[in-house]
């Protein structure tokens, strides 16, 4: 009879340097529930307030020497630090403590290892892996042989990663030239879906916000949803229909998180650059948490970041049944819905309605169906919102009346 697997013992490290109280407490949460995601068990958390981290060991040697007994007295697997560990912090902690040492980082990047289901998905966290751990490998094959694998060692391996630098080069070369071909025929999609003049809304949000369960409601996507954090990893566009048959397709995007690595962000640019495109943001936000306004600055800087604050944004706070005591929205405009509320997703289809609106342009185009044949008409019902269509006896046109994007083909005369 085949036995649960035993959890991982845990210890998480965090160093509060220039942090309010809360907004730490905020990123040990986190941290805590990152582990979880993995399967990992807190056993204790140890903390440390300093002006800056110590450049040897992060914390300091009294604290080093409490995390050794701690270590042994509560038979830890694995020490994860809330900081980053650069190489020569990883050997020095290694030196002291003998298990299995990764940083919040290694974490995340573990959780997308688990999470990728498609092809360019797992290239994508491959290479945010290798390019993380390459300059870490020193002391790493015995760091990530410890206790067989687990926590922080899915995706290259031990094996890889104890080869030769060059051939963990060759590895990164030959995905980026992967993933390279891919984001072209995604470039290639994405302008045939922008010259096509269908409104595009890309769904973006902190992970676990209820972003896949919007997008199952609003389409017929049937894309994976749990409580789990980073659940979507690969981007997915479908098209949406609106009640008054307005048409647009929408498209989510993984989920944002604090201080999300680097390597993710240069890993996952093509996924992001899906973003870049869209004429509006609809940004879901979980009201049932605590810090809800760290999780939304937190997505808005790194729009920032994507240079892409010049779009609109209409912010959905989800979850409203269970909304956190404390909660309050800040963002407008905005709107407070469950996503798994047939009514409140029949009222944001409207209250989207009305904000994308407020981004149309009027139009009215004639339309000869003698010469056309019915081409332009079917047309302008797919790319545009037909409001009204009119015939006009004295010259057999049909008058159509309606809204479209400000760079549309269908305005002006043609």
């Amino acid at each position: 009879m085949e036995t649960a697997r035993e959890k991982e013992k845990v210890i998480l490290v965090g160093v509060q340097t220039r942090q309010s109280d809360e907004l730490f407490e905020y990123e040990l949460q986190e941290l805590e529930n990152l582990t979880e995601t993995v399967e990992g068990e807190v056993v204790a958390v140890l903390t440390q307030k300093k002006d800056s981290i110590d450049p040897r060991t992060v914390i300091g040697k009294g604290k080093l020497e409490e995390l050794l007994h701690l270590v042994e007295e509560l038979g830890a697997h694995t020490v994860i630090f809330e900081q980053e560990l650069s190489p020569r912090h990883l050997r020095n902690i290694q030196e002291v403590i003998q298990c299995k040492i990764i940083d919040r980082i290694q974490l995340i990047l573990d959780i997308f290892a688990m999470r990728a289901k498609s092809k360019e998905g797992k290239l994508q966290v491959s290479l945010a892996q290798l390019n993380y751990l390459l300059p870490r490998l020193t002391g790493q094959g015995i760091n990530m042989s410890r206790l067989g694998g687990g926590i922080g060692t899915r995706g290259p391996g031990e094996t890889k990663l104890e080869t030769d630098r060059r051939h963990i080069h060759r590895q990164i070369n030959e995905i980026k030239k992967e993933l390279e071909e891919t984001e072209r025929h995604r470039q290639r999609s994405r302008e045939k879906r922008q010259s096509s003049g269908v409104f595009q809304i890309g769904l973006i949000g902190y992970t676990n916000a209820g972003k896949s369960t919007i997008l199952n409601r609003l389409t017929d996507a049937d894309t994976f949803e749990e409580n789990l954090l980073f659940a979507t990893l690969d981007p997915l566009t479908r098209k949406m229909v609106f009640p008054n048959q307005f048409k647009a397709t929408i498209t989510d995007t993984v989920g944002f998180v604090q201080n999300l690595p680097t390597q993710l962000i240069h890993a996952f640019h093509s996924t992001l650059e899906e973003s870049r495109g869209v004429d509006l943001f609809l940004h879901v936000v979980d009201s049932s948490q605590q810090y809800v306004e760290q999780q939304e600055e937190t997505v808005l800087d790194l729009i920032q970041n994507l240079n892409m604050q010049e779009t609109p944004i209409i912010t959905v706070y989800n979850k409203k049944d269970k909304m956190h005591e404390n909660f309050q929205a800040r963002l407008h405009p905005h709107i407070v819905i469950s996503a798994l509320n047939e009514a409140d997703i029949a009222t944001l289809q409207d209250f989207m309605w009305e904000e994308i609106k407020k981004h149309l342009v009027p139009y009215e185009r004639e339309v000869s169906l003698a010469e056309d044949g019915g081409a332009l008409f079917n047309q302008l019902q797919q790319e545009t919102f037909v409001e009204s269509m009119e015939l006009i006896g004295e010259t057999n046109h049909y008058l159509f009346k309606g809204y479209t994007k400000s760079n549309s083909k269908w305005l002006g005369d043609r």
